[in-house]
């Protein structure tokens, strides 16, 4: 598992100078289950693309990359 973490990590680090230019961010809370957790901040919080930016551009990296990823979670 901590192999997974890894790499998720490293997957959050490539998608995250893209957020840090509109002003938001993403941070690494937890992997469970299967169930990849972030917490955003900045521009990011209240953003009415977040689900865009979540699912279609993180999560789908993420279970490209990452085998034992099947979701992505938002957490406040």
């Amino acid at each position: 598992m901590e192999q997974t973490v890894i790499k998720i990590k490293e997957v959050l680090d490539r998608v995250r100078p893209q957020l840090q230019e509109d002003g938001g961010d993403v941070e690494f809370v937890k992997f469970e289950d299967g169930l990849v957790f972030v917490k955003v901040h900045g521009a990011c919080v209240g953003c009415s693309y977040i689900n865009v930016t979540l699912y279609d551009g993180i999560e789908s990296i993420l279970l490209a990359e990452v085998p034992g990823v099947i979701g992505v979670e938002l957490v406040e």
